[in-house]
This record gives structure tokens, sequence and C-alpha cells, in this order.
């Protein structure tokens, strides 16, 4: 198994992308660290779902947007698991509204989350990469950070805020051996999306080249392949996996 003896922290990782990713890198023999927010019977059941793969996992509740709540959990898993190899940004909320109809405390928030979540991530493993002289992050930007969407203008600045945090990051550890990249769901068969009408998911489909929307497991298998040796030499890239949407 190739991330045998290996320790990835999953923000996000109790459910839909996140919890696909843990399940792809445990089934490599990674042990897993899933950080969430919410309901702690889901975080109990994927750790329950992950013992099939006979991996260390556990779970740590922790607000990504707090700093030192973030801190705080990173040193938790670095002193329960012996280190952390790969870590995966995937928390992320949405507040949908037009800039017209959206409040400061709906941009904030989300900004809160998904960008500066993944700031605070990142400024508190980035010490313990370097001494490593080895590291994986992989952050889960979004199609819309790149192309944009009517109401997700503040769902779409945190997505491409990460695309330019990625980059910036990438280029200070490069020498580091610690390689730092993203990627960029489409349209993702999860909660959020199944709960549409059959309607506006055929119109969904009908945007895309390749046909589908697409699932968890396509999003965790580039994130697998960007955690292996094999991606090593891969660095500030943003991958999108959105089915040809954005061609």
């Amino acid at each position: 198994m190739k991330f045998e003896n290996k320790t990835a922290v999953i923000t996000g990782g109790s459910r839909g992308i996140g919890l696909a990713i843990a399940e792809k890198l445990a089934a490599q023999g990674a042990n897993i660290a899933i950080l969430y927010v919410g309901d702690e019977s889901e975080g109990k059941a994927a750790v329950e779902q992950l013992a099939k793969y006979n991996v260390k996992a556990e779970q740590y509740f922790c607000d990504v947007s707090d700093f030192e709540a973030s801190k705080q959990v990173v040193e938790k898993v670095i002193e329960e698991f012996g280190g952390i190899d790969f870590l995966i940004n995937n928390a992320g909320i949405t507040r949908d509204k037009l800039v017209l109809n959206m409040e400061e405390s709906d941009f904030d928030a989300v900004i809160g989350v998904n960008l500066k979540g993944t700031f605070n991530m990142i400024k508190h493993t980035y010490k313990h990469f370097m001494k490593k002289r080895y590291g994986r992050i992989v952050s889960t930007s979004s199609i819309v950070g790149i192309i944009g969407n009517a109401g997700q203008a503040n769902y779409s600045a945190s997505k491409a805020g990460i695309i330019g945090l990625t980059k910036s990051v990438a280029r200070e550890l490069a020498g580091r051996g610690v390689t730092v990249n993203a990627v960029a769901p489409g349209y993702i068969g999860t909660d959020m999306t199944n709960a549409l009408s059959d309607k506006i998911k055929e119109t969904m489909k009908a945007q895309i080249p390749a046909k589908r929307i697409g699932t968890p497991d396509d999003v965790a298998g580039v994130v697998e392949f960007l955690c292996s040796d094999e991606a090593a030499y891969v660095t500030g890239e943003v991958i999108r996996v959105d089915g040809g949407l954005a061609i």
C-alpha cells in the first residue's frame, strides 16, 4: 500500500468529497484524522466507515476559521499520530445570494471557512512540513473559482482565493520537498446537489460535455494522485474535475 505509515488530515472529512478522499487514502494504508463541525454522529460514522481499512482513524471537532482552534488541533494530531504527511483542505460552506441581497455576514462567513480556514491549516502545518522536508497539501477550490457563478460571489471569491494561496505557498515550499496543489470540482453529486430537483439536475447535466454529474470519487482519485510519489514533481497546479465544463 503506497501510503502505509502516512497520516492525512482532512478538513470537512466526515461526508461528501471529504469522506471519499478519506476512504481513497485509507484504502492505500494512510492513517486519517478527520476534522469536522456540526453533527458529531457524522464524524463517528466516518471513523467507523474507515475501520474496514485497518488504519488509525480519529475525528476532531474544529472550526477551521478559528486560528487558535486550528493550531490546537494540528498540534494534537501531530502528538497522537506522530506527524502529518498530507493536508487536505476540504472544509467549505455556501451562503448563495445575489450581491444585491448578500449580507456582510454572508460574505464574511464563507470567506472565513473556505479561504481563511485553508490559510489557517496551511499556516499551522507549514513548519512541520518544512522540518520533515516532505509533505503534500491539496486544497479544494471549485470551477466557480475559475469562471465565476451568479449568486455565488462570496463562494467564487473564496475559491479563487484558494487558487492564489495554493500557487504562492507552492513557490515557498517547493524547495523543501513539499507540493501544494488544488482541485477544482465542477458539478459533483453531494448532499447539496442531490437535494436539487430532477429538472435542475438535467439542466446542469446538459451543460457538461461528459454528460454526467461527477461523483465524490472522481475528485478523490485526483487527490490520491496528487498525494502520491508519482506527483512529486507536480506543484502549484489547479486540476479541474468538471467533465469538461470549463473547456
